[in-house]
Protein backbone atom coordinates (compact mmCIF):
# COMPACT_ATOMS: atom_id res chain seq x y z
CA UNK A 1 0.00 0.00 0.00
CA UNK A 2 1.51 3.26 -1.20
CA UNK A 3 1.02 6.54 0.79
CA UNK A 4 -1.25 7.55 -1.08
CA UNK A 5 -4.21 5.29 0.53
CA UNK A 6 -7.12 3.65 -1.12
CA UNK A 7 -7.13 6.06 -4.20
CA UNK A 8 -3.86 5.13 -5.60
CA UNK A 9 -3.33 8.64 -6.59
CA UNK A 10 -0.23 10.53 -5.00
CA UNK A 11 -1.34 12.33 -1.75
CA UNK A 12 -0.42 15.84 -3.11
CA UNK A 13 -1.62 15.82 -6.39
CA UNK A 14 -3.40 18.73 -8.18
CA UNK A 15 -5.47 17.30 -10.50
CA UNK A 16 -7.89 15.48 -7.99
CA UNK A 17 -10.44 17.38 -7.04
CA UNK A 18 -10.93 15.67 -4.30
CA UNK A 19 -7.44 16.83 -2.64
CA UNK A 20 -9.60 19.78 -0.57
CA UNK A 21 -11.12 16.90 1.77
CA UNK A 22 -8.89 15.73 4.62
CA UNK A 23 -7.81 12.25 4.72
CA UNK A 24 -9.82 10.63 7.46
CA UNK A 25 -13.11 12.30 6.21
CA UNK A 26 -12.72 11.03 2.60
CA UNK A 27 -11.78 7.60 3.57
CA UNK A 28 -14.44 7.53 6.88
CA UNK A 29 -17.68 6.17 5.13
CA UNK A 30 -19.80 6.97 8.49
CA UNK A 31 -18.70 10.79 7.91
CA UNK A 32 -19.96 11.73 4.40
CA UNK A 33 -23.66 12.02 5.60
CA UNK A 34 -22.11 15.26 7.28
CA UNK A 35 -21.66 16.48 4.04
CA UNK A 36 -25.01 16.20 2.66
CA UNK A 37 -27.22 16.66 5.52
CA UNK A 38 -25.67 20.15 6.86
CA UNK A 39 -27.41 21.96 4.10
CA UNK A 40 -30.29 20.28 4.78
CA UNK A 41 -30.42 21.13 8.45
CA UNK A 42 -29.71 24.55 7.70
CA UNK A 43 -32.48 24.55 5.76
CA UNK A 44 -35.13 23.21 8.36
CA UNK A 45 -34.05 25.26 11.25
CA UNK A 46 -34.08 28.54 8.69
CA UNK A 47 -38.28 27.20 8.12
CA UNK A 48 -38.29 27.00 12.26
CA UNK A 49 -37.05 30.25 12.49
CA UNK A 50 -38.93 32.32 10.19
CA UNK A 51 -42.60 30.60 11.77
CA UNK A 52 -41.44 31.46 15.25
CA UNK A 53 -40.78 35.10 13.92
CA UNK A 54 -44.04 35.24 12.81
CA UNK A 55 -45.96 33.68 15.47
CA UNK A 56 -43.73 36.31 17.67
CA UNK A 57 -44.92 39.05 15.59
CA UNK A 58 -48.42 38.32 15.88
CA UNK A 59 -48.52 37.94 19.49
CA UNK A 60 -46.96 41.37 19.65
CA UNK A 61 -49.25 42.67 16.98
CA UNK A 62 -52.64 41.43 18.81
CA UNK A 63 -51.30 42.84 22.72
CA UNK A 64 -50.60 46.32 20.96
CA UNK A 65 -53.00 46.96 18.46
CA UNK A 66 -55.65 49.55 18.98
CA UNK A 67 -59.66 47.91 20.18
CA UNK A 68 -61.87 49.27 18.00
CA UNK A 69 -65.01 50.74 19.56
CA UNK A 70 -68.37 51.35 18.35
CA UNK A 71 -67.15 55.21 17.12
CA UNK A 72 -63.99 53.79 15.58
CA UNK A 73 -66.01 50.96 13.43
CA UNK A 74 -66.33 52.41 9.35
CA UNK A 75 -69.98 52.85 8.12
CA UNK A 76 -71.22 50.21 6.25
CA UNK A 77 -71.28 52.08 2.52
CA UNK A 78 -75.00 51.68 2.53
CA UNK A 79 -75.48 53.10 5.42
CA UNK A 80 -76.30 57.10 5.81
CA UNK A 81 -75.15 59.04 9.12
CA UNK A 82 -77.22 59.20 11.84
CA UNK A 83 -78.69 62.80 12.22
CA UNK A 84 -80.06 63.65 15.57
CA UNK A 85 -83.78 64.14 15.97
CA UNK A 86 -84.73 68.07 16.04
CA UNK A 87 -85.64 68.69 20.03
CA UNK A 88 -89.44 70.30 20.45
CA UNK A 89 -89.11 72.34 23.38
CA UNK A 90 -90.53 75.66 23.99
CA UNK A 91 -87.64 78.27 22.91
CA UNK A 92 -89.29 77.96 19.65
CA UNK A 93 -89.63 81.92 19.51
CA UNK A 94 -91.26 83.76 16.78
CA UNK A 95 -89.76 87.41 16.67
CA UNK A 96 -88.94 87.52 20.21
CA UNK A 97 -91.81 85.69 21.53
CA UNK A 98 -92.52 82.18 23.00
CA UNK A 99 -95.48 80.18 22.46
CA UNK A 100 -98.77 79.48 24.74
CA UNK A 101 -101.43 77.95 24.18
CA UNK A 102 -104.96 79.39 25.43
CA UNK A 103 -106.04 78.23 29.42
CA UNK A 104 -108.83 76.04 28.93
CA UNK A 105 -112.17 77.59 29.82
CA UNK A 106 -112.98 75.92 32.91
CA UNK A 107 -109.73 77.31 34.72
CA UNK A 108 -110.96 81.14 33.66
CA UNK A 109 -112.80 83.47 36.39
CA UNK A 110 -113.84 87.02 36.04
CA UNK A 111 -112.51 89.72 38.19
CA UNK A 112 -114.68 91.09 40.34
CA UNK A 113 -113.37 95.02 39.94
CA UNK A 114 -113.91 94.03 36.09
CA UNK A 115 -116.36 91.48 34.90
CA UNK A 116 -115.15 90.95 31.30
CA UNK A 117 -111.65 90.38 32.56
CA UNK A 118 -110.80 86.82 33.54
CA UNK A 119 -107.69 85.31 34.77
CA UNK A 120 -107.01 82.16 35.97
CA UNK A 121 -108.64 80.61 39.46
CA UNK A 122 -105.21 81.00 41.08
CA UNK A 123 -104.16 84.26 39.96
CA UNK A 124 -107.40 86.14 39.80
CA UNK A 125 -107.34 85.20 43.40
CA UNK A 126 -104.18 86.63 44.24
CA UNK A 127 -104.60 89.67 41.84
CA UNK A 128 -108.60 90.41 44.20
CA UNK A 129 -106.25 90.62 47.28
CA UNK A 130 -103.24 92.77 45.82
CA UNK A 131 -106.25 95.59 44.86
CA UNK A 132 -107.31 95.07 48.22
CA UNK A 133 -104.13 95.69 49.45
CA UNK A 134 -103.28 98.82 47.58
CA UNK A 135 -106.86 100.80 47.95
CA UNK A 136 -105.84 100.50 51.66
CA UNK A 137 -102.70 101.90 51.20
CA UNK A 138 -104.44 104.54 49.13
CA UNK A 139 -103.35 103.33 45.85
CA UNK A 140 -105.93 102.06 42.94
CA UNK A 141 -104.87 99.59 40.98
CA UNK A 142 -107.26 98.82 37.85
CA UNK A 143 -107.20 95.84 35.29
CA UNK A 144 -107.40 96.96 31.94
CA UNK A 145 -106.54 93.40 30.04
CA UNK A 146 -106.63 89.28 31.01
CA UNK A 147 -107.16 86.76 29.13
CA UNK A 148 -106.88 86.94 25.54
CA UNK A 149 -107.44 84.39 23.21
CA UNK A 150 -105.51 83.31 19.71
CA UNK A 151 -108.43 84.70 17.77
CA UNK A 152 -107.84 88.09 19.55
CA UNK A 153 -104.79 88.46 19.13
CA UNK A 154 -105.15 87.96 15.73
CA UNK A 155 -107.16 90.80 15.11
CA UNK A 156 -105.06 92.69 17.69
CA UNK A 157 -101.48 91.90 15.42
CA UNK A 158 -102.90 91.60 12.12
CA UNK A 159 -105.51 93.72 11.98
CA UNK A 160 -104.07 96.70 13.99
CA UNK A 161 -100.52 96.39 12.47
CA UNK A 162 -102.09 97.13 9.12
CA UNK A 163 -103.57 100.15 10.30
CA UNK A 164 -100.64 101.54 11.62
CA UNK A 165 -98.70 100.47 8.71
CA UNK A 166 -96.53 98.39 10.97
CA UNK A 167 -94.31 95.16 9.54
CA UNK A 168 -94.71 91.84 11.64
CA UNK A 169 -90.88 92.81 13.19
CA UNK A 170 -91.91 96.26 13.74
CA UNK A 171 -95.93 94.96 15.63
CA UNK A 172 -93.99 92.76 17.57
CA UNK A 173 -92.19 94.72 19.54
CA UNK A 174 -95.16 96.26 20.67
CA UNK A 175 -97.86 93.16 20.35
CA UNK A 176 -96.93 89.21 20.20
CA UNK A 177 -98.09 87.45 16.95
CA UNK A 178 -100.83 84.87 17.71
CA UNK A 179 -99.69 81.81 19.50
CA UNK A 180 -97.52 83.86 21.40
CA UNK A 181 -99.07 86.04 23.58
CA UNK A 182 -98.52 85.56 27.57
CA UNK A 183 -102.53 86.97 27.75
CA UNK A 184 -103.66 83.08 25.98
CA UNK A 185 -102.19 81.41 29.17
CA UNK A 186 -104.73 83.22 31.79
CA UNK A 187 -101.78 84.63 34.23
CA UNK A 188 -101.13 87.73 32.53
CA UNK A 189 -102.82 91.18 33.07
CA UNK A 190 -102.02 94.92 32.16
CA UNK A 191 -102.85 97.25 34.93
CA UNK A 192 -103.88 101.02 34.99
CA UNK A 193 -103.65 103.73 37.69
CA UNK A 194 -107.21 104.46 38.55
CA UNK A 195 -106.33 108.12 39.30
CA UNK A 196 -104.63 109.03 36.08
CA UNK A 197 -105.96 106.73 33.01
CA UNK A 198 -104.28 108.60 30.75
CA UNK A 199 -100.86 106.64 31.32
CA UNK A 200 -103.01 103.40 30.60
CA UNK A 201 -100.52 101.67 28.30
CA UNK A 202 -98.35 104.15 28.01
CA UNK A 203 -94.37 104.17 29.44
CA UNK A 204 -95.14 107.07 31.42
CA UNK A 205 -97.27 104.68 33.70
CA UNK A 206 -93.97 104.04 35.72
CA UNK A 207 -94.46 107.81 37.06
CA UNK A 208 -97.99 106.39 38.67
CA UNK A 209 -98.41 105.49 42.20
CA UNK A 210 -99.75 102.37 41.03
CA UNK A 211 -96.67 101.30 39.67
CA UNK A 212 -94.51 102.37 42.44
CA UNK A 213 -96.45 100.19 44.65
CA UNK A 214 -96.62 97.69 42.61
CA UNK A 215 -92.50 97.49 41.95
CA UNK A 216 -92.74 97.15 46.22
CA UNK A 217 -95.58 94.87 46.36
CA UNK A 218 -95.97 92.95 43.72
CA UNK A 219 -93.76 89.92 44.28
CA UNK A 220 -95.86 89.19 47.82
CA UNK A 221 -98.42 88.51 45.73
CA UNK A 222 -96.99 86.21 42.79
CA UNK A 223 -96.37 89.30 40.38
CA UNK A 224 -93.51 89.96 38.42
CA UNK A 225 -93.42 92.72 35.61
CA UNK A 226 -93.08 90.95 32.34
CA UNK A 227 -91.25 93.01 29.85
CA UNK A 228 -88.98 95.07 31.98
CA UNK A 229 -86.64 98.04 29.87
CA UNK A 230 -83.85 95.79 27.83
CA UNK A 231 -85.67 92.74 28.23
CA UNK A 232 -83.74 89.60 26.72
CA UNK A 233 -86.76 88.91 24.58
CA UNK A 234 -86.06 92.53 23.11
CA UNK A 235 -89.94 93.29 23.52
CA UNK A 236 -90.80 97.19 23.98
CA UNK A 237 -90.70 98.42 27.78
CA UNK A 238 -93.85 97.46 29.32
CA UNK A 239 -94.46 98.84 32.71
CA UNK A 240 -98.29 98.20 32.50
CA UNK A 241 -97.83 94.39 31.71
CA UNK A 242 -97.40 91.95 34.55
CA UNK A 243 -97.84 88.22 34.90
CA UNK A 244 -98.74 85.77 38.01
CA UNK A 245 -95.77 83.59 38.15
CA UNK A 246 -97.00 82.16 42.26
CA UNK A 247 -97.70 78.62 41.78
CA UNK A 248 -95.90 75.64 40.08
CA UNK A 249 -97.98 76.07 37.09
CA UNK A 250 -97.40 79.26 36.49
CA UNK A 251 -93.61 79.74 37.59
CA UNK A 252 -92.65 76.31 34.88
CA UNK A 253 -94.36 77.68 31.91
CA UNK A 254 -93.00 81.01 32.08
CA UNK A 255 -89.53 80.04 32.85
CA UNK A 256 -88.71 76.34 31.54
CA UNK A 257 -85.89 75.72 29.25
CA UNK A 258 -85.49 79.29 29.01
CA UNK A 259 -82.06 78.74 30.80
CA UNK A 260 -82.56 82.12 32.74
CA UNK A 261 -80.46 82.90 35.68
CA UNK A 262 -80.62 83.37 39.25
CA UNK A 263 -81.15 87.28 39.77
CA UNK A 264 -78.44 88.54 42.11
CA UNK A 265 -79.51 90.07 45.53
CA UNK A 266 -78.77 93.12 45.82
Amino acid sequence: MNKAGFSGKPQNSSNDSGDDIPVAVRDTPNARPKIWLQPQMVLIGGVVGFILLALISGFLFFITAPKKTANSQPLPATSAPTIPAASNNSNDTVLGHFPYSEAPESELVSISANRGIRMRKAAAQKFEEMVATARRAGVIVVPISGFRSVKDQEQLFFAVGAQRNQTPAERAALSAPPGHSEHHTGYAVDIGDGSVPATNLQTNFDHTKAYQWMQANAARFGFEMSFPKDNVQGVSYEPWHWRFVGDRNSLEMFYKARNLKPAKIP
